[in-house]
Parts: C-alpha cells; sequence; structure tokens
C-alpha cells in the first residue's frame, strides 16, 4: 500500500461517522500529518454521479445485483482517482465507508451473501484493504432517530428501507468485525460524540505509532 496509511470507517447513518471523520481530519492535520478525508460512495466527479443514481429516492425498482455493481464501479474510480495516489504521496485517507459497507448492506441486508458480493468487489479493489477499520456500531433505532431529528439532512432511498433491514445490516457489520478482528476494530456510537472521538482517535494513532 506504498507509503501512506489506508483508515476507513464504518457504521449505519446516524451513527456519527462524518462528524468524526471531519474532526479527526482537523486534529491530525494539526500534527503535522497530510490527510485526505473522503467518502464512499464519491469522493470524486465520476463516483459522485454514481452516488446520486444509487441513492435516488425514485430508484426503488433498482436490483439489488445492479445496486451491488454500481457501488463497486464507484469504489473502482474512487480508488484509481483518489485514494492510490493519496498513499503513493505518503498521505493519510480517512474513508467514510469502503468495502465493509457493500459486505454488509446488499451482501447480508439484501441476501446476496458476504462472499459473493466480495467477489464482486476483488475485481474493484485489487486486493487493496485498509490497514484499520473502525466500526461506530449503534442500535438501527438510535441511528434512524438521530437522523430524523438531523432536519438539514436529505433522506436517500436507503433511508426508507424498513427497521428489519437496518437491523440486518448491522447484524453483517458484527458478522464481519468477528471474521476480521485483526482489521476492524468496534466503537460503541451510541455514547456521547466526544468519547467516540477520544477513542477513535486513540486507535487511529497507535497506527501511525506502529
Amino acid at each position: 500500500m506504498d507509503n501512506g496509511i489506508f483508515i476507513t470507517i464504518e457504521g449505519p447513518d446516524g451513527s456519527g461517522k462524518t462528524t468524526i471523520i471531519n474532526m479527526l481530519a482537523e486534529s491530525l492535520k494539526k500534527d503535522g500529518f497530510e490527510v485526505v478525508a473522503t467518502r464512499e460512495p464519491g469522493g470524486i466527479e465520476i463516483a459522485e454521479q454514481i452516488r446520486q443514481v444509487i441513492l435516488d429516492r425514485d430508484n426503488t425498482a433498482m436490483d439489488p445485483r445492479t445496486e451491488a455493481l454500481l457501488y463497486a464501479a464507484a469504489r473502482r474510480q474512487h480508488l484509481a482517482e483518489k485514494v492510490k495516489p493519496a498513499l503513493e504521496r505518503g498521505e493519510i485517507i480517512l474513508c467514510d465507508r469502503f468495502v465493509d459497507s457493500s459486505l454488509a448492506y446488499q451482501g447480508h441486508a439484501r441476501g446476496l451473501g458476504i462472499d459473493e458480493v466480495y467477489s464482486i468487489n476483488e475485481f474493484a479493489i485489487e486486493n487493496m484493504m485498509p490497514q484499520l477499520t473502525l466500526y461506530f456500531d449503534v442500535s438501527p433505532e438510535v441511528g434512524l432517530e438521530r437522523i430524523n431529528k438531523n432536519k438539514g439532512r436529505e433522506v436517500n432511498r436507503l433511508d426508507l428501507e424498513n427497521l428489519e433491514f437496518h437491523q440486518k445490516v448491522r447484524e453483517g457489520y458484527l458478522i464481519l468485525a468477528e471474521r476480521f478482528p485483526e482489521r476492524i476494530v468496534k466503537i460503541d456510537a451510541s455514547k456521547q460524540l466526544d468519547s467516540v472521538y477520544g477513542e477513535a482517535e486513540a486507535k487511529i494513532k497507535k497506527v501511525l505509532n506502529q
């Protein structure tokens, strides 16, 4: 993975990922690190266009396999255009979602199979995985309540799924955390923001010090 460090942050919407990524990026920059904060799907123009298709509330007829393939396509472009160049420059990548999201959402919650969805993504990522993944664990009830309170947030197609779907997403993440304990660190995101941030910062600095 060259000289940079690839760190991903996973979890359901409403877990505080985006807020904490911005806090982490600011803190690491103050410490003198070159940091790129980005997101999936998106992060660059082509992937943002794919994101609009995936999350469009009108696209309710989208087939689960189509959904998985679109995520993989956006992921590939993002890696090629933004992540790989940054890592080659020796920078730290903080990415809001990566392949684990596809495994949890499409693999487990959509019922396509975790291994099957990973096989789709193998072509896209070329064995490129993060050194560290922070999984912000929170119950669907808490996550959805936080989303509903955030009046400025646009409601996307996945937000419209029922509670059972979001419960399955969490199940998927917990399966992945058990399967890849050397990479995935689970953080209780139901705690106060400062507490979650402090734990996330400590885990990242541990990796940096290695």
